[in-house]
Order: C-alpha cells, then structure tokens, then sequence
C-alpha cells in the first residue's frame, strides 16, 4: 500500500509538471530573469520643479553601467565564464608552535625517531654540548653552560630572557609520540643556577623558566623550520635505537574490560577522540563535555545530511521510519577520564553499565585506527 501510495504521488506530480510553460517557459511566471539586464536602457536623470529649491544635487540611485548599457551590445544568450581554478595552498609547515598555559612546545609532523637528529642538530649548531642521550626514549640533555658561551642570536635572545647574564643553563629536550598517527612533540625545559655554582639542579616535570624556554621552543621551530624548507636531511643514525613506546595503547583494566590509553591531558584527547569518531563509521548523536562522554549509535552510519536517502528513496519507503530506527537502535557511550597522567578511554552500555568486551574492543579498535 506504500509502494503505491509513493507511486500515484510520482504520477501526479510529473503530470502537474508537463505543459507548465506559462509557468516555466520564457514568457512564464517563474522564468528566467537572469539575462533582463542586458535589456535595461538609460533615461533622462530626474529634473525637480523650477520652484523647488535644494543644494543637494539628485543621484541615480542604481546607475546602469555604461558598457551594459551601450545600444550595440550583443543581446544574444551570454554564458558566464567559468571562474578561473583555485591557486592550490602551500602545504601546511612540517613544524608548528603549540601553546597551553605557560607551556610551549612543537608539534612536528614527522615519526620521533625523524625529528630526534633534527632537534639534536639544532642545539649542537647553536653552540650547547650533549652531556647525555637516550635516544630509546628520546631524551637528551646538556651540560651546564654560560649563556654567552652559546652562538649567534639565540644566546642574545637567552640573556635578556635569563634572570642573570652570568648564570649558568642546562636543558633537557624530549621527544614524544603525537596523538596522531605519525606526529611527534617536542618539549624542552630548562634549569638555571648562578655561575661558578656546583649545583646539580634537577629538571622539573613541566616548564617553571618560562622565559627562557619560551625562547628555546621558538628558536627551535624556526631553525626546523629552515630546515625542512631547505629540503635538508641529517643522520638517521639514531633512527635504530629510537623505540619510544606509542602514545595510543589498547588495553586493559583490572577487570579485564577493553580500555584505550591516550598520553595527553584531557582537553587534546577529547578532541583528538571526538576527530576520530567523525572519521568513523557510526553516528554520534549526542555529546556531554563536562562528563566526558561521547553518545554513539553502532546502528546508525555517520556522514553528513547529504549521505541520508534522497526524496525518491523516502517516497517508494527505502528509507526508514523513526519507530524503525529506534527498533534496532544500538547506544553506546563513549566515556574519557583522566587517569594519571594519560586519559582512560572507555565504551559503557549506561552509567552503570559497562558494554560487552566484544562491542568495546570494536569500538576502541576503529578510534585508535582513526587517531592516525
């Protein structure tokens, strides 16, 4: 009943659209104006009473262009040139600056082990000798040295960011898988003691000289920057020995339930996850910041309005009703919490339930393949 129902409305509606030229046609209603101008013609400009008197001089409110309106132009159909293509963007840097709070650091667009000699590189071209290397984890650091000892601009850079001219730096570099796939980040703290100290000053967990590293990460993603521009290479010789655990793990928890592991704090993972389930394959249909949850549908495609059926498909019934939809409805929630210092991703049927291992695994697997 439908199916036909869909059928007689296809039929009126192609036969109220046959023979409508006084509707269509060139001399219908709904015609085409678009060529109208080209029959526009020039008046004489409006002249006011002699007894009306006014120092403001009376302008056409919509003058005619004068190539438009030149008697000799051609009438016949015009078709508009087809605009002329698009200069294609310069690809995005290799190399950019990220911020959060007082933190700085780069965001490189390369695999650790390549960006390792390319960082290593810049502080041994700027003049700071490599007291130790851990390219397994890929750290190393510098010795202790006065900031004049250093070369070129970034040392005048460093003393008037440094707290005392005479005083003696050391900086630990560290180089960290990204979230995406491919990615690398690089962090740089630095420690500050008085010259002619004998200190051995430990570096901290996150950046406390502000100044100073500030213009460290700067100088850095400048001279990558040159460097990646100028289509220079260093050694990969450190490349072999480069084996920093990913920063994206699918584990478990003590129960034995399917959690994902993302190294970032939580305003960059749920980001970071909420990209990958747009590039996935199931329809998010609702979000809740401030619990961390992300509300899924495995029943239902993601996509855009225009992947959904067309008129046709919903008239002849290949489109689905709402009370069908929700039949076969399968909800989820994707649920991230900070642990630590990684963020626990983690798939749950409601609050107080945790969804089967199977659904769960499927579910991280396709968001740890999408964070590339």
């Amino acid at each position: 009943m439908k199916r036909l129902a869909g059928l007689s409305a296809l039929a009126l509606v192609i036969s109220s659209t046959s023979g409508c030229g006084w509707i269509y046609g060139e001399h219908g209603y709904f015609r085409d104006r678009g060529n109208d101008y080209l029959e526009a013609t020039q008046t004489a400009p409006m002249q006011l009473p002699p007894d009306v008197k006014t120092d403001k001089r009376l302008q056409p409110l919509l003058p005619i262009p004068t190539n438009v309106a030149d008697q000799t132009a051609n009438k016949a159909e015009f078709e508009i040139p087809r605009p002329l293509p698009l200069q294609v963007a310069a690809e995005a840097s290799d190399y950019s600056l990220q911020k959060s709070g007082d933190s700085h650091w780069v965001l490189a667009q390369h695999a650790p082990a390549e960006v390792w000699p390319v960082a290593h590189q810049f502080f041994e071209d700027n003049g700071f000798r490599i007291a130790q290397e851990r390219p397994q984890v890929g750290e190393f650091t510098t010795e202790w040295q006065r900031i004049d000892s250093l070369s070129g601009a970034l040392a005048q850079r460093l003393q008037n960011a440094a707290s005392s001219a005479a005083s003696e730096t050391r900086v630990r570099v560290r180089i960290e898988p990204g979230v995406q796939r491919n990615t690398s980040e690089v962090y740089v703290v630095s420690v500050e003691r008085p010259g002619g100290s004998t200190d051995d000053t430990q570096f901290p967990a996150h950046t406390t000289n502000v100044p100073v590293d500030s213009v460290l990460v700067d100088q850095m993603l400048a001279g990558m920057t040159r460097t990646s521009e100028k289509g220079g290479s260093v050694s990969l010789l450190a490349a072999h020995d480069y084996d920093t655990p990913s920063r994206v793990a699918l584990t478990t928890d003590g129960n034995g339930n399917p959690t994902l592991s993302v190294g970032s704090d939580l305003d960059r993972a749920w980001a970071s996850v909420g990209s990958a389930l747009d590039r996935g394959q199931w329809k998010v249909e609702d979000i809740n910041r401030s619990l961390g949850l992300y509300y899924i549908n495995l029943a239902e495609k993601g996509g855009k309005d225009e992947d959904k059926p067309g008129f046709f498909a919903r008239l002849f019934g290949s489109a689905p009703t709402k009370e069908e939809r929700e039949a076969r409805a399968e909800r989820y929630q994707v649920r991230l919490s900070k642990v630590g210092d990684n963020v626990q991703v983690t798939v749950e049927k409601n609050i107080n339930t945790v969804a089967p291992a199977d659904v769960a695994r499927r579910v991280l697997s396709v968001i740890q393949d999408n964070l590339g």
